[in-house]
């Protein structure tokens, strides 16, 4: 049987792109591990600055000298924000220990880290919200009933307008405070993890 030499040329070239864009996969996917080995390792350090912030939390009403009253309305404050964190951190340690499990070999795995990073960082985002409106309502209490002349002068002076024009000013701050830090922390990896991912070819 004679063999066809085009059609061996043909098959050669077309085993030969298959290899080449196989190396370019493995290239970019091992780029995609710098980002996400980056954010692993800031999550890791995060976990620990909240433990942190949350046992200096713990000792806050001692450190101002606060009456008996006031620190047991503060632990009812306090208990709120633990049980809004402690939601977040189950959250966050079930996707710290299976990114760490999982294996970076693959186009599907990289896009799967990518979105569920994502949705944390919209997680993280909300509870910083959400213990930013109970400390400003802890505040308020504290104004009304320790600091009452306070309290009344702000009443009396301010008219509720401004005090309104301050309460949207203070959230736009905090937000934009909010999303800064979250972009300086996670979303400027996140970003270089998604190029890589669209440049991977699609797995069939």
């Amino acid at each position: 049987m004679v063999m066809n030499f085009d059609d061996l040329k043909k098959e050669w070239s077309a085993d030969s792109g298959q290899e080449i864009n196989i190396s370019g996969n493995m290239l970019k996917i091992k780029q995609a591990r710098t980002p996400i080995d980056i954010i692993r390792r800031k999550m890791k350090h995060e976990f620990n600055y909240q433990i942190a912030a949350i046992i200096i939390l713990a000792l806050f009403p001692y450190l101002f000298g606060l009456s008996d009253e006031m620190k047991m309305i503060y632990f009812v404050f306090y208990t709120i924000i633990c049980g809004f964190t402690a939601y977040y951190f189950v959250k966050f340690f079930k996707f710290y220990k299976n990114a760490y499990d999982m294996s970076m070999d693959s186009r599907k795995n990289i896009l799967w880290f990518y979105y569920e990073m994502k949705m944390n960082i919209e997680l993280y985002k909300a509870l910083t919200y959400i213990i930013t409106f109970i400390s400003v309502s802890f505040f308020a209490v504290y104004l009304v009933m320790e600091k009452t002349s306070i309290y009344s002068k702000i009443m009396t002076n301010i008219s509720p307008i401004y005090l309104l024009i301050n309460c949207f000013v203070s959230i736009l701050i905090i937000g934009v405070i909010t999303e800064l830090w979250a972009w300086r922390y996670y979303g400027r990896y996140l970003k270089r993890l998604k190029k890589v991912v669209d440049e991977l070819d699609y797995e069939d």
